[in-house]
Formats: structure tokens, C-alpha cells, sequence
């Protein structure tokens, strides 16, 4: 490693860096709650801005692509929300959504600051047409969208058999011990996805 691509040569770089590593682990911890329901309370109609677990995190996971796939220039655009609801199943949207969370942490894994002026072109239809935005803007607006739907998928949670989990204690020092665990099982994913057991969280 090279001075300029060390952690504090990079300090913005890197923390959103850790704001991969936060969602991917938040993700972790919510959906081996939903995998403790069965398919039917899953699916179940509830009280939010998308009325179902199945809804709002099929939701979050075409936000994710549509945004990634801009900050790669991947070209598919709006074409992505075509099928509003891809996986039925918490199961294998679970696969999916993992396999997203590990390519935007590779993704903010590569970047220095400097990568952050970057502009990227969005697709936002006819009537809009491209909006450019930096990398830099783009990825906090994506953890933002997936800490506020998240937070709909956890107050959701408390009207069914499984627990919600607690997703705050990840930052602090004082929080390593919290999150060592599955934070390990986050890097055995990147090399060997597993489907994580169903645990119920305090």
C-alpha cells in the first residue's frame, strides 16, 4: 500500500467505504429476520409507503442496481425497474441483494478521493432526460435511500413473529463486539455465497 492510498490519505473514500460495510451488514442482520418468516408473511400486506416487507426490499434492491449501474455506466437505466418485483421469495431476493451489497463495497473499496469528482450520467427518462451528478454525491444519496427504507422494513418487523434487529450499533469502538461476528461472515460471502440461518436478535 502506497501512502496515497492509505485510509487517511483518502478520509472521504474511505468512510464511504464503511458506509458498504454498514449496509451490507444492516442487510445481513434484516434479512435473516425476514428469513424466520414463512413466504406468506413475507409477502403479507402491512402498514408503509410499500405495503409489504416484499415490496419495500425488492424495492431497495432495484434502487441499488439503478444507482450502481449509473456509477459504472452500465447503461441499462430505467429498464431496471421493468419487473417491479423480481424476487417473490425473501430467500432468493436475500441472494440477490447480497451479491449487491458486495459489488458496492468493491466498488467504494477502489476509490480515492479524486475518484469522487467523477461525473456520472443517470438515466431519468424522456421528460427528465440525463441528470449528472459526481460519485461522490451519488453514493451518499444510496445509503441514504436504503437507511430510510430499511428503517420501513424494521417497524414492519415489529408486527410479525420475528424480531427487528438492531442496526445502530456499528460505528462506535464500543460496538466492535456487536458486529464481529457477522462481519466475518460478511467476507466468507465475497468468496462463497451462503444463505444466512434465520436468528432472532434482542
Amino acid at each position: 500500500m502506497t501512502p496515497s492510498d492509505s485510509p487517511r490519505a483518502n478520509p472521504l473514500s474511505s468512510h464511504l467505504t464503511a458506509m458498504a460495510r454498514n449496509n451490507a451488514w444492516s442487510n445481513l442482520r434484516l434479512y435473516r429476520a425476514c428469513l424466520a418468516l414463512t413466504d406468506e408473511a413475507f409477502a403479507e400486506r402491512r402498514v408503509s409507503y410499500f405495503p409489504s416487507l416484499q415490496l419495500t426490499l425488492n424495492h431497495i434492491l432495484l434502487v441499488d442496481r439503478y444507482y450502481f449501474d449509473a456509477l459504472i455506466g452500465g447503461g441499462a437505466g430505467l429498464t431496471i425497474f421493468d419487473n417491479e418485483m423480481p424476487y417473490p421469495r425473501a430467500a432468493d431476493l436475500w441472494d440477490a441483494q447480497a451479491r449487491s451489497d458486495q459489488q458496492l463495497l468493491a466498488f467504494c473499496e477502489s476509490l480515492t478521493d479524486d475518484d469522487l469528482q467523477r461525473e456520472v450520467q443517470i438515466d431519468r427518462g424522456p421528460s427528465i432526460g440525463v441528470q449528472r451528478e459526481q460519485v461522490g454525491s451519488v453514493l451518499p444519496h444510496v445509503f441514504v435511500h436504503q437507511i430510510h427504507h430499511r428503517g420501513q422494513v424494521h417497524a414492519m418487523l415489529s408486527g410479525t413473529a420475528a424480531a427487528p434487529p438492531q442496526l445502530d450499533e456499528f460505528f462506535l469502538s464500543a460496538d466492535a463486539p456487536l458486529r464481529v461476528a457477522e462481519l466475518s461472515d460478511l467476507d466468507t460471502m465475497r468468496d462463497a455465497r451462503t444463505t444466512p440461518r434465520p436468528v432472532h436478535f434482542p
